[in-house]
């Protein structure tokens, strides 16, 4: 009985479905393939490979990439998805077996082998070669020879190429300590040069596994070639394998395999040479095409069958088991687990425990049990309790799903007690889902590193690894190598991409092209197009990364699952394999993430602590109903608070006007993508301000009418977080949890659209059955759908909301300390250095100036003649000063404050550029001298101690007549505070550009900000943000002058006419329409920007042009040897997408 035969998929260039005639071809598996995961060498995601080979009738295909399996995961995935398409569709056609293995290219001169595990075992043994070679080498590195082959041979099944293609590899300067356990190799004796040699050597080794592959590439010497290869294999006694050696899928990626070539070797296409292949040969080639290549050697083609019928292996079998944790003599893990988290329970609630609180345990626990989840909850809370009990404590705390958990509140994971806030475990864990659980701890971001590294001391390096993250192509790094690759100057290829907005972008639209001046249909524009469109399609990756802090764990060797390599960060090492791969593979993770804020509110703490203000935690206030914090916040006044500094945030802070916790909740979702395109923010503002109703309709009896009102009533009967969309599925449309949770993937899948349409009918009917109208179905459904572009859980947003508070709370009542930490804990946040110590100034905070005889490395707070803390600013903010330096000179400061540039220079030890740098900055105001006078004393002051006079400290500068230097211009001295530490302090840029735009009639952003409603008028600014949230259907874009900011909004249609102006500007003029809501947000509704940028060459005395950036290089070409002073003023904009 026949199927229904279900399409396949094609790339462009694929042959069709084999016809009926093609069916008496002999079998054929190709064994010897690379993917693009062999970095630069393969021209084909794996996914394409499975389905050629399906395409083309293959029996089998063997993935076995350079040095790695990195892409093997995404070949067995694909493989399941057709198998479960074709049973789905009752298809008849047998499906090629697929095998896994690697590539080995060694150093020593070996040829090329392909290995190929025969079962379990001889996989951990291929996994623990390549870690052997990975470890020695650099990140992105290998370093294998015959020997380690040797030592790690058995189980494998290897085929011996007649070349090798191996390429200068860099040793490892100092290897991590890994427990390898190398299994002894043989005797090494002195390998004979050639491959005879080297074939008798394997066969007396490995008898029965070893293969003489054999291609045909028609290169006009195959035939000859050929039957000296078949010659060479009967002579050594190994049987023959026919292959192609695969670099692609179809004969037209070969163009990309080309550019690919010349990335990897650094060459132009119009200079490669012989450095590319001869002929598109190297591709998925049919049965009977192989067939007839190697007519005269049949049985080559047969041996690929034998080949595949000895492997019995397959990633099915990659059992994974969590490591047993230690728990003290006498118990079980779970029964510890409940044993701590009962104790918790009773010092927080008391001997008796309320039911509700008892329910949640009772049932966490019994799900636990059955999962056997306990060794993992033990792990994370061990991680938290390390960090805690670190001098002093490394702030940490849960978010994500986790906070639905009561055992991980209990345990401290997580701060947000889920019987309080009545959250829902199944959102983290539930017996339908069969899915481990995923617990994310956020710690410092400047500590991490100590946990890290505590998980590597624990479990071994043989146990424990960072997950991988594959590093894509992204449209500014593809133009930029294909331009270089096609011989464009790094003008064009800096034009193009000067206009490309975020990293995440998967084309390059031809009007991004035009848009830079150039003829989309010139022919090397358009190769340029094309085979950047390629590399973004797949998309293409550059290469491995580690994951943001994903460990995986394992009871036995890590090592024998999957290949460790070092990172490019010292003593840290990863699996080659990402979140993905270990997901498909069932394999679970621990989440070791930082948190700039944590690092931030530490240091926060840290300085009320040494000013007498006493120790505090996290639990700050812990019923968060502080109303002064909440006051602070309904006037938008936000920047730096963590998840609500934000333009959108800070506008939407006095439309919803927090009050609670909850309201916070709600403030950090509801700025999203999900909520948004659901058109469920208006609603919400609306009837939470009691301009309308709250509407809860009511199903057809026996139903309870008040179902949605219980659902929804905390957000007044608008679905805000994908908890409630859940739980409305369940409730109003019959779903089963299962259903559900498979509505919740769908809405939490970020930047991968299109999968929660199919829910759609579903739900519609389902609620339409249970009695509700089908224009309110509908509306439901329409604001769930907006979930699919983003939308926040509601545990998720409750853990980030006692951070909103904790943060808004120091702001609220220590801004100057809350500015302090801020700048000590940079990069992090919206806002640069000059943004956050405005703020804090206009919070009635004294900030000082960076002075040698009061800084040291952070900014810090001083007591002034009232004894009120002022802010010192610290050296770190001067660009280039190394930290060694500012310990140096607070260590010599400590004999006494400095007198002169001599005194600095000869007891800190200062090099001459450190003294430079601190003149730059006029950091030397407290020996008396301008900035141009310490300018000239450092470059006359020696550097270091003359033995001569180092027991008399003999001064060594004679003195020497004034040099009646000119003051320095407040325009110049405000310029030179930019270029040295990024702000300043003496006045605003725009306050010495105000004139030329009074002029032209352009407003001041107060101006702007007190203007009526709906005039028209031109304003400009410094730009400080720009930021294109969600689908990008709007830009908002804060500028900023003396006066204060102005928030503009330009729509995304405006945005190509003005897209040059909108990216590269400094400095902006807007034209547009003011808009006041009625909470007086204002906007300038954008309908024309201006770069204005040279503006700001008047800031400079001599009015040198600011060094160009990338964007730039056109317009002003990169000229030699400058003045120092010719460097562009002001920083550039913090863009986020």
């Amino acid at each position: 009985m026949s199927g229904t035969v279900v399409p396949i998929p094609l790339k462009q260039g694929m042959a069709p479905n084999p016809v009926e005639g093609d069916r008496d071809d002999p079998a054929f598996a190709e064994l010897v393939t690379a993917t693009h995961f062999s970095f630069l060498r393969g021209a084909s995601h794996p996914a394409d490979l499975i389905l050629g080979a399906v395409d083309l009738g293959l029996t089998g295909i063997g993935i076995a990439d350079r040095n790695t399996v990195a892409g093997v995961v995404r070949a067995w995935s694909a493989l399941k998805t057709v198998r479960e398409a074709q049973s789905e569709a009752s298809d008849p056609r047998p499906l090629p077996r697929f095998v896994v293995g690697a590539r080995l290219v060694f150093v020593d001169g070996t040829p090329d082998i392909v290995a190929y595990p025969t079962d379990r075992a001889a996989w951990g043994r291929l996994t623990r070669l390549l870690t052997t070679g990975n470890l020695r080498a650099e990140k992105g590195d290998c370093i294998l020879r015959l020997s380690d082959l040797l030592a790690f041979q058995q189980g494998l099944q290897l085929i011996v190429l007649p070349e090798t293609t191996t390429t200068l590899q860099r040793p490892r300067r100092n290897p991590v300590e890994h427990d390898s356990a190398d299994p002894v190799p043989p005797l090494a004796l002195v390998q004979p040069e050639g491959l005879m040699a080297l074939l008798a050597r394997l066969v007396r080794i490995a008898p029965g596994r070893v293969w003489l592959g054999a291609a045909m590439h028609r290169r006009g010497r195959d035939a000859r070639r050929l039957a000296g290869l078949a010659a060479l294999a009967k002579q050594a006694g190994v049987p023959m394998i026919a292959t192609n050696d695969i670099l692609y899928v179809t004969p037209q990626e070969r163009q990309l395999h080309d550019a690919l070539t010349c990335i990897r070797n650094g060459v132009t296409i119009a200079a490669a040479g012989t450095e590319l292949e001869v002929n598109a040969e190297r591709h998925l080639k049919p049965p009977g095409e192989m067939a007839r290549l190697f007519c005269d050697h049949s049985q080559a083609l047969a041996e690929t069958i034998r080949f595949l019928d000895g492997i019995d292996f397959d990633l099915s079998q990659l059992a994974y088991e969590y490591p047993h944790e230690p728990v003290p003599e006498g118990w079980e893990p779970q029964a510890w687990l409940e044993h701590i988290v009962l104790a918790a329970a009773h010092k927080r609630y008391g001997p008796g425990l309320t039911p509700d609180v008892r329910r949640r345990l009772d049932d966490e626990f019994r799900l636990i049990r059955a999962q056997n989840y306990a060794c993992y909850f033990l792990t994370v809370h061990d991680l938290v309790r390390f960090a805690r009990a670190q001098e002093p404590p490394i702030l940490c705390q849960g978010r994500g799903s986790a906070a639905n958990s009561i055992v991980c509140f209990l345990l401290g994971v997580t701060s947000v007690d889920p019987s309080e806030h009545d959250l829902l475990f199944s959102r983290f864990v539930s017996e339908e889902r069969n899915e481990p659980p995923d617990i994310d701890v956020d710690f410092e971001h400047e500590r991490r590193e100590e946990v890290m590294q505590y998980v590597y001391r624990r479990y071994g390096r043989h146990r424990a690894a960072i997950a991988a993250t594959v590093i894509h192509y992204r449209p500014r790094s593809a133009v930029r190598e294909v331009g270089k690759v096609l011989g464009l100057s790094k003008d064009v290829t800096a034009r193009i991409v000067s206009t490309v907005w975020g990293s995440f972008g998967r084309d390059l639209p031809e009007q991004r092209i035009t848009d830079a001046g150039f003829d989309p249909q010139a022919p090397e524009v358009r190769r340029l197009i094309d085979l950047t469109q390629q590399l973004l399609a797949a998309p293409f990756p550059r290469h491995l990364s580690q994951h943001v802090g994903g460990f995986i764990l394992t009871q036995d060797r890590l090592d024998e699952t999957v290949p460790l390599h070092n990172a490019a960060m010292a003593d840290r090492t990863f699996a080659e394999w990402d979140k993905d791969d270990i997901d498909a593979l069932s394999i679970m993770k621990v989440d070791v993430l930082a948190l700039g804020m944590l690092s931030c509110i530490r240091r926060a703490f840290a300085l009320m602590a040494e000013h007498g203000m006493g120790e505090q935690t996290l639990e700050l206030d812990i019923k968060a109903d502080d109303p002064a914090v909440y006051a602070m916040l309904e006037k938008g006044d936000s920047i730096g608070v963590f998840q609500v500094e934000s333009r959108a945030q800070m506008n939407m802070l006095p439309r919803l006007k927090p009050r609670s916790l909850y309201d916070l909740t709600v403030q950090v979702a509801i700025v999203r993508p999900g909520p948004i395109e659901g058109d469920m923010v208006h609603p919400y503002l609306r009837r939470r301000a009691g301009i309308e109703a709250p509407e809860y309709p009511s199903p057809s009896p026996p139903h309870d009418p008040d179902e949605l009102k219980n659902l929804l009533g905390r957000t007044y009967g608008v679905p805000i977080f994908q908890e409630q969309a859940m739980k409305l599925a369940i409730t109003a449309a019959g779903f089963t949890p299962s259903e559900a949770n498979q509505l919740r993937r769908a809405m939490a899948t970020f930047r991968n659209l299109g999968g929660i349409d199919k829910f759609g009918e579903k739900m519609i009917g389902g609620m339409v059955a249970r009695g509700y109208e089908r224009a309110f179905a509908e509306r439901c459904y329409r604001q769930i759908e907006g979930f699919g572009s983003y939308g926040f859980p509601e545990s998720h947003a409750l853990s980030f909301a006692r951070l909103v508070y904790v943060s808004s709370w120091i702001k609220c009542h220590h801004p100057g300390i809350f500015a302090c930490a801020l700048l000590n804990s940079q990069p992090m946040g919206f806002y640069a250095p000059a943004q956050i110590v405005r703020d804090a100034r206009e919070h009635g905070v004294e900030v000082r100036p960076i002075d040698v005889n009061h800084s040291g490395w952070d900014s810090s707070m001083e007591p002034n003649a009232g004894g009120v803390l002022a802010l010192r600013l610290g050296l770190r903010q001067i660009d280039g000063f190394r930290e060694e330096w500012a310990k140096a000179l607070v260590q010599a400061r400590e004999e006494g404050a400095f007198t002169s540039t001599e005194a600095l220079a000869r007891r800190a030890d200062l090099p001459s550029r450190a003294l430079r740098l601190l003149a730059d900055a006029d950091a030397l105001g407290s020996l008396g001298l301008s900035r141009r006078e310490a300018v000239w004393e450092t470059r006359r002051t020696p550097v270091g101690e003359l033995p001569l006079f180092a027991a008399a400290h003999a001064a060594e500068l004679g003195d020497e007549p004034a040099a009646m230097l000119p003051a320095m211009p407040d325009s110049e001295e405000v310029a030179a505070d930019y270029q040295s530490f990024r702000l300043s302090l003496k006045n605003h840029p725009m306050t010495f550009i105000r004139p030329v735009l009074a002029a032209e009639g352009v407003l001041s952003c107060a101006q702007t900000s007190a203007a009526k409603a709906g005039a028209f008028v031109r304003t400009g600014g410094v730009v400080l943000v720009r930021q294109r949230p969600g689908k990008g259907n709007a830009i908002f874009i804060t500028i900023e002058d003396e006066t204060g900011i102005t928030n503009v909004l330009l729509w995304a249609r405006l945005l190509q006419h003005f897209r040059r102006e909108v990216m590269a500007s400094r400095l902006m003029i807007v034209s547009g329409q003011v808009q006041r809501s009625p909470e007086g947000v204002v906007h300038l509704m954008a309908n024309r920007v201006q770069d204005r940028t040279d503006l700001l060459d008047q800031l400079t005395e001599e009015a040198p042009r600011p060094r160009p950036g990338p964007i730039e290089e056109v317009a002003r070409p990169v000229e030699h040897n400058r003045h120092p002073r010719d460097v562009r003023i002001l920083p550039g904009s913090r863009d986020f997408h």
